[in-house]
């Protein structure tokens, strides 16, 4: 197997300090940042004064980071944001605030994800979430079958996911939904109830597999 050359590192550093000169322009018009700062090509980054990054945050190419909300975007250390993920609060126009999203320390979002924390979506320290995944922290209203869906509001109970979990790609997470700790989530499940801590979850009919503890005692 052939390791990355020479050349090939400084081709990496060179695109790492582009990425670093933007994200130093970036800097002055956000709410804070307290690092360094890597921002990718064509990334949007809109009503910035309300986006708060910690120390070495990465928005990959083509990101699109809507900071109009109540509560603020806030990134913790060493968080990154995959090519081409949107995550949008509120409307573009100002109207239905939304509330926000935080994510912790060392958590990243893989390529063309979609956030939409209209609710307050809350990522734990070390998640990884991987590409083209779905968090709706919004629910339509359609109790009413007088009237127009999109006349009856949404209803916003926020989703929250806790610490050291790795969720696959394609996974799609509904408004209400509580993920705990040390979770594992198979590519393409829909999640639509509470997870426990230590669960491996793998079908689309959110099916608790094993245990993760449980596993490991069987093999001692």
């Amino acid at each position: 197997m052939k390791v990355a050359g020479f050349f090939d590192r400084l081709i990496v550093l060179a695109r790492a300090c582009i990425k670093v000169s933007r994200g130093m322009a970036r800097k002055p018009f956000l709410g804070s940042s307290k690092g360094l700062l890597m921002v990718g090509r064509h990334v949007t980054i809109s009503h910035a004064n309300h986006v708060y990054c910690g120390r070495r945050v990465k928005f990959e190419d083509y990101a699109e980071i809507h900071g109009l909300c109540s509560h603020g975007l806030i990134f913790g250390n060493d968080v990154t944001i995959g090519r081409g993920t949107m995550i949008r609060p509120s409307s573009y126009y100002g109207g239905d605030l939304g509330y926000g999203l935080t994510i912790g320390n060392n958590s990243s979002i893989g390529p063309h994800s979609y956030v939409g924390c209209s609710g307050a979506i809350t990522i734990g320290d070390n998640v990884m979430i991987g590409p083209k995944c779905s968090l709706f922290a919004e629910n339509h209203v359609f109790t009413d079958v007088q009237t127009t869906i999109k006349s009856q509001g949404v209803t916003n109970n926020g989703i929250t996911i806790g610490d050291d979990c790795w969720i696959g790609s394609n996974v799609i997470i509904l408004d209400g939904v509580t993920i705990g700790n040390h979770v594992v989530i198979g590519a393409g499940t829909l999640i639509t109830k509470n997870i426990p801590d230590n669960s491996v979850v793998i079908d689309k009919r959110v099916r608790l597999v094993r245990n993760r503890i449980e596993l490991n005692m069987e093999r001692q």
